[in-house]
């Protein structure tokens, strides 16, 4: 059990290097509309949590969050119609009609302002798109990037602990996001918590129909809330391997299948469709080289080892199983060792949609 003081230490460590900064009207018209056709035409699309997550532990390890003792949660419970496919990734824009959406000079421009940076280069270009939803998210990281141990060669959960603990900040590359909604919904926002969970909760607030925020989402707690009428939120039939996609013989519609069977349809007006852009930056010419050249990188062995061995130093009991990246066990007794039990509070008109426990 960690002590108050130990709680508020960690989330002071959840703060981004400056408060996000609102903009409006981040994409023309033409931009949102190709964005759009490339998601219809390319899916279909699979779930977030079914992409990145192999059990609850590793999911967990995202958010911030405390259960009831003795309960053992599954995925099941955060379960929500929520979908994620890839616009650009490893720095390359993969649908070249995409071109000028991804190697935005804006956005670079406001990368390097957010930071006060000299340089910047995009990274990744994701999208969320979903129809009325539930939100079981009490709140979660976006998986930050350290120095050689990243999402790219590491599991989501060991890169969100890793910045929960505020062990590596040493080696944590710089990241900004240009996040944008586009939604109808009169009361569907953006929850933070700009000075840490602990502390009070900020919104963007609705509408959010292409309006967006330069953040790092990555040092900041955050969730998108739910949206859509409450009897359309969870589709019946929802399962992992729900996909989402176009409707082929219309463009301006939408279908959840599982298999061949449809079990929801949307309209464009109904959903909420967000698109995640976001780069690296870095503070001069030298911090750029040290991230080029891996000349003071990071293992995920060694990554594993400080944390391990900071648990330890602080009382805990923790052993390095055999397969520490997959091992259910160890991964919730690593979290529970940075986790701060939920955020303190949640805006009045966006609270927290009740778990179904039971």
């Amino acid at each position: 059990m960690l002590t108050d003081a130990r709680r508020m230490e960690l989330s002071d460590v959840l703060r981004p290097v400056s408060p996000p900064v609102e903009v409006k009207n981040v994409y023309t018209d033409d931009q949102r509309q190709r964005l759009l056709d490339v998601v219809h035409a390319n899916g279909p699309w699979k779930l977030i949590i079914a992409q990145h997550f192999a059990s609850a532990e590793e999911l967990i390890a995202t958010m911030s969050g405390a259960f009831p003792e003795g309960f053992t949660p599954s995925l099941d419970l955060f379960l929500t119609p929520t979908f994620r496919g890839y616009l650009a990734n490893y720095g390359a824009v993969l649908y070249p009609e995409l071109h000028d959406v991804f190697y935005n000079e804006d956005f670079l421009a406001k990368a390097k302002s957010y930071w006060n940076a000299a340089y910047a280069k995009p990274e990744v270009m994701l999208f969320n798109i979903n129809g009325p939803c539930a939100n079981r998210d009490p709140g979660h990281l976006d998986s930050p990037s350290f120095r050689g141990v990243r999402h790219e060669n590491a599991p989501t959960w060991l890169c969100s602990v890793m910045g929960k603990s505020g062990l590596f900040t040493d080696y944590l590359v710089k990241m900004a996001q240009v996040i944008t909604w586009f939604s109808a919904d009169e009361g569907s926002g953006f929850t933070y918590w700009p000075e840490g969970p602990l502390r009070a909760p900020a919104r963007v607030l609705p509408p959010i129909n292409n309006r967006g925020v330069v953040v790092q989402n990555e040092m900041m707690m955050h969730r998108g809330e739910a949206n859509g009428p409450l009897d359309q939120q969870m589709p019946a039939g929802l399962a992992f391997d729900t996909v989402f996609s176009g409707d082929p013989a219309d463009r301006e519609h939408w279908l959840l299948r599982n298999g061949d069977d449809v079990i929801a349809r949307h309209r464009t007006d109904e959903l909420r469709f967000l698109v995640h852009w976001s780069a690296e930056v870095f503070a001069d010419y030298d911090e750029l080289k040290k991230n080029m050249d891996g000349s003071d990188d990071l293992t995920v062995d060694k990554a594993i080892d400080m944390l391990v061995d900071d648990v330890n130093k602080k009382g805990g009991k923790l052993d390095i199983p055999a397969a520490p990246l997959h091992d259910a066990e160890f991964i919730g007794a690593l979290n529970a060792a940075y986790d701060l039990g939920g955020p303190a509070a949640y805006p009045e008109k966006a609270p927290l949609s009740a778990f179904a426990l039971a």
